[in-house]
């Protein structure tokens, strides 16, 4: 770290350089802009950089580099990797939230601070969509790098398989390209490899056809859960790679519902043939239902968690889902600690997912599904139970584990999970690249791959 003085006049350097604004500790708006969506964080970065373009994020890396400080970077803020950046600066892009679409060429260039609502609020008055997150306020950029499943992969791909091209600030304040044309290799390593390389500023997508999305939620009590699972699982299987969705049990209002049941079927097509799809599922007993064509938009808040509340969630890639673990499932969803927006998840993967690309860093195509337990609570005194809670549901699937991670869903879990989430075989070519292009880890607060 530079001494005192020096950092004093790069700080004011770099207040009256930036378009954007430049918060330090103790100046008002600090911890407003210091705060995350996940309250277990407590984040206290050396400066924050708030950038308003690509000139200011360059200029915030040469700050840093100046000062010897290790650099942090935020888009939608709901990661939990790599989330302790206190002493770092913290390259803020949430100004930078532009959506440019191309109809014709059936293209959107996404700025790095854009969330998933931006995205699909530009989009879908085209008729067109691509892979988002599950969650509207979740950052496109994140996203994308760690793989990105979502809605619609089992029918457009993974989200980082539509990824054309990137716009990148790297460690050493230079401005490039990546796409399958220049810079390959860099190009390469994006797919799957996180933030490890450099401030994504930009990334274009490739869109799909959208005219018609409905769905079909159904609620019901948790004795008839392990039959709605099992419905839910053969109808997937049976489907078209259209179908979609997620099987959950959810803490409802204690006093009348303490766990619900429920599933959720998604369909890139119209609600008369879903409708037909999802008769045996609606036959079976419960509580709420609704069907219908909803702009995919709306889809992704349905499962948005509640905002400034403590939270714990990890991912298990599965081989298959037979009776058994349906039961396991059910019997560890019994045991949710807090509501509060805590739920239990299984979402279907292999459609499109398991037909993409093999040689991009994204080692879980081949498995089935994917187990996501997601606990929410308000109260300290609950972090133990509540992240004990999220540690035992993935244990509980261990033997139908892939051995795969999909790094997007998971936190800080150690450097073995990071070698399982981008698969061991491309560890070391990504290593090479980090090498290139960061070879002194200053983007390390992330999924973080070493320089070899």
């Amino acid at each position: 770290m530079a001494p005192p003085s020096k950092a004093r006049t790069a700080l004011a350097g770099l207040r009256e350089d930036l378009a954007g604004e430049v918060f330090a500790p103790g100046d008002a708006g600090y911890d407003d802009a210091r705060t995350v969506f996940n309250a277990m964080i407590d984040p206290r970065p050396a400066v924050i950089a708030q950038c308003a373009g690509v000139t200011d994020v360059v200029r915030a890396v040469r700050f840093a580099r100046e000062l010897d400080l290790k650099i942090a970077v935020r888009g939608g803020g709901q990661s939990m990797a790599g989330a302790r950046v206190d002493g770092a600066l913290a390259v803020d892009l949430r100004r930078m939230r532009g959506v440019t679409v191309d109809p014709a060429g059936e293209a959107v260039r996404v700025e790095g601070g854009a969330t998933t609502s931006d995205l699909d609020s530009a989009t879908l008055p085209y008729g067109l969509a691509t892979t988002g997150s599950r969650a509207s306020a979740t950052g496109v950029a994140g996203y994308v790098l760690g793989g990105g499943t979502g809605w619609l992969d089992r029918a457009f791909g993974l989200a980082v398989d539509n990824l054309i091209g990137v716009e990148l600030v790297t460690a050493d304040a230079e401005q490039v390209h990546a796409n399958a044309d220049e810079n390959p290799e860099l190009f390469w390593a994006l797919h799957g490899g996180d933030g490890n390389f450099g401030v994504a500023t930009a990334l274009t997508l490739e869109l799909h056809e959208l005219p018609e999305f409905s769905v079909a939620l159904l609620l019901c009590l948790p004795e008839f859960g392990p039959v709605v699972v099992r419905t839910f699982r053969e109808l997937v299987r049976t489907g078209p790679d259209e179908l979609g969705g997620a099987v959950l049990y959810l803490a409802g209002p204690p006093a009348e519902f303490p766990l619900l049941c429920g599933a959720l079927l998604t369909y890139v097509g119209g609600e008369t043939a879903l409708r037909k799809l999802a008769e045996p599922l609606l036959a079976l007993p419960h509580e709420t239902e609704v069907v219908g064509a909803l702009p995919y938009a709306d889809v992704q808040c349905l499962l948005d968690p509640p905002s400034g509340l403590r939270g714990d969630w990890s991912a298990e890639c599965l081989t298959d889902l037979p009776d058994e673990l349906v039961g396991v499932f059910r019997a560890r969803a019994e045991r949710m600690p807090v509501a509060n927006g805590s739920r239990h998840v299984i979402f279907p993967l292999g459609g499109a997912i398991a037909a993409g690309p093999r040689d991009h860093p994204v080692p879980y195509r081949d498995a089935s599904w994917l187990v996501h337990p997601f606990a929410c609570w308000a109260d300290p005194a609950d972090d133990g139970r509540a992240t004990a809670w999220v540690r035992d549901a993935c244990a509980d699937v261990r033997p139908w584990s892939t051995g795969d991670v999909c790094l997007g869903l998971v936190g800080d879990e150690g450097p073995e999970r990071v070698r399982a989430g981008l698969g061991a075989g491309n560890l070391l070519r990504l290593e090479k690249v980090k090498r290139r292009y960061d070879p002194d880890n200053v983007f390390r607060f992330n999924h973080n791959i070493k320089p070899v």
